[in-house]
């Protein structure tokens, strides 16, 4: 079965953890840093996942996990140290048609947690389909080895020069070649981009013929 490779928007959607130990632990800071509304459901947790309660990060119930505790989900993992106890929140999340993810557990997960390589917005993800973590690793220790330290400050300068440009240019084959060109940094540094210093002269004669325009 082939997986869509997707990008989720969490911010403000609520998420279930079931488990705050060393396996959950760490999906529960994922969670949070994707700005989900994140509820752990754990008798116990580790010290940084108490913080993250106490600072008002998370809710936690500090109990076993029921169904109800399901009501209003958008998607939830599970990852305590009992494999029964997992299997029963995938099942009960089926039943709802809930996405779920069981830790380490490929039969109930509806969904897998790729390796990432991350520089600020800029993500690349890597999935076997569970098939093989340890690849997964090894191939996003690589890239991350490949990619510059910057390239996500570079991203932002680009994000902010598109936006300039779709003001500037209207939809065209030149719009597009510019926005790819503008993509070939090893032609088009911030320092001495063609595209940039075009658009930069288009925004200033852009606002001088305004102001010419104006009353006096």
């Amino acid at each position: 079965m082939e997986l869509l490779p997707i990008f989720l928007k969490l911010q403000g959607r609520p998420c279930l953890v079931v488990g705050a130990g060393n396996i959950a632990a760490p999906k529960i800071a994922s969670l949070i840093r994707a700005g989900g509304a994140v509820t752990v459901v754990a008798p116990a947790a580790r010290p940084e996942v108490q913080d993250w309660a106490d600072q008002g990060q998370l809710v936690w119930h500090q109990r076993t996990f029921v169904p109800s505790d399901l009501e209003g989900i958008f998607l939830v993992i599970t990852g305590t140290d009992i494999q029964a106890i997992n299997h029963a929140v995938a099942e009960e999340a089926r039943a709802r048609h809930i996405l779920c993810n069981s830790i380490d557990d490929p039969p109930d997960c509806d969904f897998y947690y790729p390796s990432v390589v991350r520089r600020g917005d800029l993500q690349i993800a890597i999935s076997t389909a569970g098939k093989s973590p340890a690849l997964a690793q090894r191939l996003r220790e690589e890239l991350d080895a490949m990619l510059p330290e910057d390239a996500g400050s570079w991203l932002d300068q680009l994000g902010e020069t598109r936006a300039r440009m779709m003001q500037v240019y209207p939809l065209s084959e030149e719009r597009k070649r510019a926005l790819h060109l503008l993509a070939r940094r090893e032609t088009c540094e911030p320092v001495s981009c063609p595209v940039q210093q075009t658009l930069d002269q288009q925004l200033r004669s852009t606002a001088l013929q305004s102001s010419e325009k104006e009353p006096a």
